[in-house]
């Protein structure tokens, strides 16, 4: 059995968090594993400035993504 917990902020870590993970788990072995969520990273100036100068192209000089996946596909043997 495994739980999941999203937190905004390592702050919200208290001692009704660990109680909670102690009454479900009781005196059973358990791992925890801390890791950032890296789903919640915000762009970079200079990547807002890439995805402005490609949203200003010509759309007639586009390429699906699903031709530019094959090309790399077909480039990198992936």
């Amino acid at each position: 059995m495994y739980t999941t917990y999203h937190l905004t902020s390592a702050q919200e870590i208290n001692s009704e968090l660990l109680e909670a993970i102690k009454a479900i788990y009781k005196s059973k072995p358990i791992t925890i594993i801390v890791q950032e969520d890296e789903d919640n990273a915000e762009l970079s100036a200079e990547v807002k400035d890439l995805l402005n100068q490609r949203l200003a192209e010509d759309e007639e000089t586009y390429f699906s993504g699903e031709y530019s996946l094959n090309q790399i596909r077909k480039k990198y043997g992936l």
